[in-house]
């Protein structure tokens, strides 16, 4: 495995093969349905979530892993190999405190521990397809080093849109962020969501409709990456159907040298709602496919 340990959290959404291909640790959040609380990807599936979402009138919360629940994971990697350092990526901060748990673990854990802790300012896919590029890279040999730097061209450009059914669960939850403003307005419409520069939702642009919504997205991204070679990343909050055909849009406007469908967990569905589809967008490196 070499000298870097790649570290996540649940909502990064990362596909339960690639987390074991490539060696991702991920540590769960929480999430508290029906008065029940369960490990996000752990005792909770996507799809048993979303059964349960479903039939419960409650809007589920969700919590962070503890500070001692990361420095567990962060001594379990170091005594695998003390020689090794720990690149730990997470949520944005501006929507959970996962990163201060991580922070505060990596703090307690020095300088004994390598941890140098990375707020995406993103949430789901759109910072799990960066996770899984790093991973790849390490598994490659690459030094932390070269992590780092090709971590901070990812988060330079990687773009993420999306969509939801309903802003019900991101007002209630407060994740609305700087779309608050406009939550009248938006009500009426199919708004494009994004992610600012310091990980809050925005509304990108409204939409009469899907179809619309849609297009705006399509031309914004034909806009950022032209016939730049890309890894394409779509999740969905039980709507592969969806997906599947908005992947079939996009591979055509793009030039698309791999997809990734995945599934949004329970903690992300829990403020997003079902319905939701994001995409995402990161370049190929040079000599990559």
């Amino acid at each position: 495995m070499g000298n870097v340990h790649i570290v996540t959290d649940s909502t990064a959404d990362i596909p339960p093969s690639f987390v074991e291909k490539y060696h991702i640790t991920v540590v769960p959040l929480k999430v508290t349905i029906e008065e029940e609380t369960y490990q996000d990807g752990v005792t909770l599936s996507a799809d048993t979530f979303y059964e349960k979402l479903a039939g419960s009138e409650a809007i589920p919360t969700t919590s962070q892993p503890t500070p001692q629940e990361f420095e567990k994971v962060y001594r379990r990697l170091y005594k695998q190999n003390k020689d090794s350092k720990i690149l730990s990526i997470h949520l944005s901060g501006k929507m959970s405190g996962t990163l201060q748990s991580a922070q505060i673990a990596a703090n307690e854990v020095a300088p004994e521990v390598h941890v140098e802790v990375v707020d995406s300012k993103r949430a789901s896919y759109a910072f799990g397809i960066i996770v899984v590029e790093l991973a790849k890279l390490v598994q490659l040999g690459a030094t932390f080093e070269e992590c780092k730097s090709r971590l901070q061209m990812l988060l330079q450009q990687t773009s993420v849109y999306f969509l939801v059914d309903t802003l019900h669960y991101l007002q209630k939850n407060g994740r609305i962020g700087k779309a608050s403003a406009l939550i009248g307005s938006l009500l009426k419409m199919k708004p494009v969501l994004s992610l600012t520069d310091s990980g809050e939702v925005y509304a990108y642009q409204k939409a009469r409709g899907t179809k619309k919504a849609f297009s705006i997205i399509k031309e914004a991204l034909q806009k950022q990456y032209g016939n730049k070679d890309v890894h394409l990343g779509i999740a969905h909050a039980n709507a592969l159907q969806s997906a599947t055909n908005f992947q079939k849009d996009l591979e055509k406007l793009l030039h698309v040298q791999s997809t990734t469908i995945t599934t949004i967990g329970a903690v992300i569905g829990s403020h997003t709602g079902p319905g939701t589809v994001a995409f995402i967008v990161t370049p190929v490196e040079d000599g990559e496919r």
